[in-house]
């Protein structure tokens, strides 16, 4: 089970203001729950088929100089960091 104080520890890690950890308990519970079931899903008797490729049959690696700063090229680029959309509740 997820706590409250779980929330807060791990919002003070990432930087993120949250004012109501208490919210964030079960939505995080939930995610936690789905990937239980993810990890309980008996995958192991499943065959996965890939197309096998010729080494000879893929692109040659090329070198592109890039002079300019790509972070710079960002549209939510800010001084030191890049802004990421808020989160809705």
């Amino acid at each position: 089970m997820v706590t409250e104080e779980e929330i807060e520890h791990v919002s003070k890690l990432m930087k993120i203001d949250i004012d109501d950890h208490k919210k964030y308990v079960d939505k995080v519970q939930s995610m936690i729950d789905y990937f239980d079931v993810l990890d309980s899903a008996d995958v192991e008797s499943e065959e996965i088929s890939m197309q096998e490729i010729s080494i000879s049959n893929l692109r040659d690696d090329k070198y592109i100089p890039f002079d300019e700063k790509l972070i710079n090229k960002l549209n939510n680029y800010k001084g030191t960091y890049v802004r990421a959309p808020k989160m809705s509740s």
